[in-house]
């Protein structure tokens, strides 16, 4: 993401004079790089634009990291082989003066128009932009309890926690590079020492890893650090002591093949890889960073096929403005998407993710031209000087409508910061009615004191061979769920009068045997389960749920919706869970929404008034289903008409 050198990693070397912050020397190009970091960034555009398809394409953040580590390990031992020293301050200026320019660009442009989009996104802006300016987005969204992970409710400058774990090991390592240098003599035994603090970071994110959470790992520096470091060691073991890249013995011998095989194997974890995936955390971004660790010591070590395939234009093109193409698309994503709501699918769906791409290389392409390149060639206050003269070449009425853009850009910004929204108009309105269902549900509640708990097993069975298969009445209906019952609840209360529902935001199906078990013998005749919006399908628990309802009774499950991977295969293992039980049936929420708009709220996720109408017509098709499948006996049911 960050550019290196000269040019962003493998760009071409100009000889300038230095200025201010300049490297101590122009480092040499190294060939390829641009093209993969190319290959990376796209992996992560396709990725955000629909998980679904390129479900891995989050890994190419790890291509990044390794590709980074690499690169600025190179740069710091080439400088202490040709200067004899390495000029801390002056590195670190650097890094700062490189990263910080765009980013003053994207931030504020982010932030107004998400304003004049969707205050939506906004919410938890102050912290957001507090973490992009110190470089510290990992650590502050971790505290705030930010899931990366969760489609729910996207964060606006969510993908800048890796530029923050960057800039930490940038901080961090040339110290400890230097310690490294100078207690251990040879190149290989340096580069081992850097495996093995990869190896401590992989394996500490396996270990911590919390599958309900795994955000941590994914986003601390600590955890998420083995990609930095195998490129790092990578560079320890090649560089000679007089800054030249080393070619290893072995290497001759076993090289043919061996970048095909790992560009192979990473294109494979882009199109598989799962980000709920236990499997991901611990094993699937370490072969990732290893296949990214071998293309880049094919690409630097000598030409060949795959460096000229990773050299053609359009793949240096998109490498050099990797770093724009990063920090702009997702705020540009999310405002077009919250601009042109289409249903996922549709053709007009597709032209509008197209639409946001054309954005963001534009935008991308202006930053680079415009601020990275004059910034890096001639410092801040020479690209802020040549500025200002081509504002007084341009006129005065020009120079006058720029300053009058950047000074109501410079107070609209705090503003809009301050007047931030706390939480989603989304959240707003789960929030109002699930304590309208609390309430009801405590107005409701028996006055007389339960009876003792018998055996699960006896608490909700009915009697066998009683069982009614008639379409039930609202009355007769029992609903358990999560969020999206919660956010269709007034429409099946209006249509299904006297259902009576227990939903919340944010449960898991690991939660519904005990729901179910509470009601005791006096849960309902039939029941309406729909829970996984956040977390996935949990098919065993999902199963005690259906054992402790019983076979008597009549069962809708609900589907899961959402723009994300697993989402398909969330609704695969529900339907999977239930195969073979005559008492359930499958409400189709997903394929229900296919060729809609209009039905979900702005997180693509819960439905809307319209939508909530469409989502009890969907549970009260399934009931009578079940129940003409049961009896044999067409049910007429009035239309459900979508307001």
């Amino acid at each position: 993401m960050e550019p290196h050198g000269p040019r962003a990693a493998g760009g071409v070397a100009t000889a300038r004079r230095p200025g201010p912050d300049a490297p101590a020397s122009s480092p040499r190009r190294l060939p390829g790089l641009d093209g993969l970091r190319g290959l990376a960034v796209v992996a992560v555009v396709v990725f955000h634009l629909d998980p679904q398809w390129l479900p891995g394409g989050f890994l190419g953040v790890d291509v990044f990291l390794v590709v980074s580590g690499f690169v600025i390990t190179t740069l710091l031992l080439r400088e202490r082989a040709e200067t004899g020293r390495v000029d801390l301050p002056a590195f670190w200026r650097r890094r700062v003066r490189r990263l910080l320019p765009p980013l003053l660009l994207v931030v504020p442009a982010a932030v107004l128009l998400a304003r004049l989009s969707d205050p939506d996104l906004l919410v938890g802006i102050g912290r957001q932009v507090l973490g992009a300016l110190t470089f510290t987005t990992n650590w502050v969204e971790v505290a705030a309890g930010t899931d990366y992970f969760a489609h729910t409710s996207p964060t606006l400058l969510a993908p800048l926690w890796s530029l923050a774990v960057e800039e930490q090991f940038y901080l961090v390592w040339p110290l400890a590079l230097l310690l490294l240098v100078r207690a251990v003599r040879t190149p290989a035994a340096r580069g081992g020492v850097a495996l093995g603090l990869a190896v401590l970071s992989a394996g500490l994110m396996a270990l911590r890893l919390d599958p309900e959470y795994p955000t941590r790992v994914y986003y601390g520096t600590d955890t998420h650090a083995v990609g930095l470091m195998l490129g790092s060691a990578l560079a320890l073991a090649l560089t000679t002591p007089d800054g030249r890249l080393a070619r290893p013995a072995l290497w001759d011998r076993h090289r043919r093949g061996v970048g095909g095989a790992a560009l192979l194997t990473l294109l494979a974890l882009f199109a598989v890889a799962d980000e709920r995936s236990a499997w991901t955390f611990r094993g699937g971004i370490l072969l990732a960073s290893l296949a990214t660790t071998v293309l880049v010591l094919v690409l630097v070590e000598r030409p060949g096929r795959l460096r000229a395939l990773l050299e053609v234009p359009l793949a240096r093109w998109l490498g050099t403005r990797s770093y724009g193409i990063y920090l702009w698309h997702w705020p540009v994503v999310l405002v077009v998407g919250r601009d042109l709501p289409f249903a996922p699918g549709s053709g007009d769906y597709v032209l509008s993710r197209l639409w946001a791409v054309l954005v963001t290389l534009a935008a991308a392409d202006l930053s680079y031209r415009f601020v990275e390149t004059p910034v890096r060639t001639l410092g801040v206050g020479g690209a802020f000087a040549a500025l200002t003269r081509r504002l007084r070449t341009a006129g005065t009425r020009r120079a006058r409508v720029v300053w009058a853009v950047v000074a109501v850009v410079a107070v609209a910004v705090p503003v809009v910061l301050v007047t931030a929204p706390d939480r989603t108009a989304t959240e707003t309105s789960l929030a109002a009615q699930e304590a309208a269902l609390r309430s009801r549900a405590a107005a409701e509640a028996p006055a007389a004191p339960a009876a003792p708990a018998a055996p699960a097993a006896q608490r909700t069975a009915a009697p066998t061979g009683t069982a009614d298969w008639s379409m039930p009445k609202g009355r007769e209906i029992d609903g358990f769920g999560d969020s999206m019952l919660v956010g269709a609840s007034d429409a099946l209360e209006y249509w299904l009068d006297g259902i009576r529902l227990d939903a919340r935001s944010n449960r898991r199906w690991s939660e519904a045997p005990g729901l179910v078990a509470a009601r005791g013998t006096g849960l309902r005749r039939a029941v309406v389960l729909a829970f996984g919006t956040n977390f996935g399908t949990d098919a065993p628990a999902l199963r005690r749920t259906l054992r402790e309802i019983g076979p008597d009774r009549m069962v809708v499950v609900v589907t899961v919706h959402g723009r994300y991977a697993r989402a398909e295969q969330d609704n695969e293992q529900l339907l999977e869970a239930v195969r073979g039980y005559d008492n359930v049936v499958v409400a189709d929420w997903d394929k229900a929404l296919d060729g809609t708009s209009g039905m979900l709220q702005s997180d693509d996720i819960h439905p809307s008034i319209e939508g909530a109408h469409l989502y009890t017509r969907v549970v009260r098709d399934a009931f009578a289903e079940l129940s003409t499948r049961r009896t044999g006996k067409a049910v007429k049911l009035e239309l459900i008409r979508l307001p």
